[in-house]
């Protein structure tokens, strides 16, 4: 073990005697007795296993005893990660430096004592699909690349048949989108092409250029020295539907057994949700179908919406920002820990302006749909 304090927690001094470790009552947790100790929270660094730390306190002045103790509390109090020295080996430090807030957060979160390793890896090794270039996409799609995806594909035109990505004429560029540089691409920066993206198209880490002419509903390989998934090509670990108008991709998903979430924002109302679990959980016929009980002409209306939604749509900069962090925080959850994404399983979160206040509504597999026997076939 490799004892250091948790990144994102300050160490401050209550009195000349008692340390604090956090700020938030929340978080933190606080030490007496530590007036002749406090030069062991400088060793907490991750640089020394738990040995080297013992013999340098001993150099220091402090018994092993007192500063075995030290650890074992602030330990017991989650203030402590074993330092995840073998994967950040394995990282470039630009990569390490950028996600390095992502591993803090979720390891507090969470109260992982690995500093984040194992998210890390899951993240890495996650193949994410974000169908559908709309404002609440291209942000989805940037928020997902940032947190440390290992592939995020991008794929779908964009509302009006502008450019993806593309600024809409005289107005400010939508969420997501970022101008090419005139330089060698930040980490994590995405650059969207000059046209129409063909299916298949993959928002690219730094230096890489775009592979295009995936398979549909496939993770392409990674190019030769990128993290992310296996070598060959293989099925997305979630599809993110951001385009709520294309109506025949939620089946073609459901065969395939993938899990996908649907996130969408229109006339001033944002909604992200369902999770679909394909012949676990309700899928997106299934709501159709309650909405069809509820409302008989609800068929005839979803019929028209095939040919897209209102130009322009009624989703501002501020709401499309919020559907895309609801539905990052989502799949995030989905990827880090399966069963933490409970939120949007089998319910929607809806958020409906001018109040900024989600609301989860309640779904459930409805017995015309027949997707709950799917796993029995």
């Amino acid at each position: 073990m490799r004892p250091a304090l948790k990144p994102g927690l300050l160490a401050v001094w209550r009195n000349r005697d008692t340390v604090q470790i956090g700020i938030d009552p929340r978080r933190a947790i606080a030490l007496t007795g530590m007036r002749g100790a406090a030069v062991l929270l400088g060793l907490l660094d991750g640089s020394r296993d738990l040995a080297q730390i013992l013999a340098a306190a001993g150099e220091a002045g402090i018994s092993a005893e007192a500063a075995d103790r030290v650890i074992t509390l602030l330990a017991a109090g989650g203030a402590l990660d074993d330092f995840p020295v073998t994967a950040y080996r394995a990282m470039p430090h630009g990569l390490r430096a950028r996600l390095a807030p992502e591993l803090a957060t979720a390891a507090l979160a969470h109260g992982d004592a690995d500093g984040g390793a194992r998210i890390l890896a899951r993240r890495q090794g996650a193949c994410v699909r974000v169908e559908g270039m709309s404002r609440v996409g291209l942000c989805l799609a940037s928020f997902l690349t940032a947190s440390g995806i290992g592939m995020v594909v991008s794929t779908g035109r964009p509302p009006g048949g502008t450019s993806p990505g593309a600024p809409p004429p005289g107005g400010p560029a939508p969420p997501g989108h970022i101008s090419p540089p005139a330089g060698p691409s930040p980490p994590g920066h995405i650059s969207p092409p000059a046209g129409p993206s063909p299916p298949g198209h993959i928002s690219p880490r730094a230096g890489r250029p775009a592979l295009t002419g995936a398979p549909p509903l496939a993770c392409p390989p990674p190019l030769a020295g990128m993290a992310g998934p296996a070598a060959t090509s293989r099925q997305p670990d979630l599809v993110i539907l951001a385009d709520i108008y294309r109506r025949e991709l939620p089946e073609l998903l459901q065969r395939g057994g993938i899990p996908h979430l649907a996130a969408a924002a229109s006339e001033a109302i944002g909604v992200v949700g369902p999770l679909v679990l394909p012949g676990r959980t309700a899928c997106l016929r299934c709501l159709d179908l309650t909405r069809a009980e509820r409302d008989p002409a609800w068929p005839l209306i979803l019929a028209q919406l095939t040919g897209g939604g209102a130009d322009p749509p009624a989703c501002d900069t501020v709401l499309a920002a919020a559907v895309a962090t609801q539905a990052a925080a989502q799949a995030l959850a989905f990827v880090d820990r399966p069963a933490s994404a409970s939120a949007v399983t089998n319910g929607t979160l809806e958020l409906v302006l001018p109040d900024w206040q989600w609301r989860r509504r309640s779904w459930a597999q409805h017995d015309r749909c027949g997707c709950g026997r799917q796993s029995a076939l």
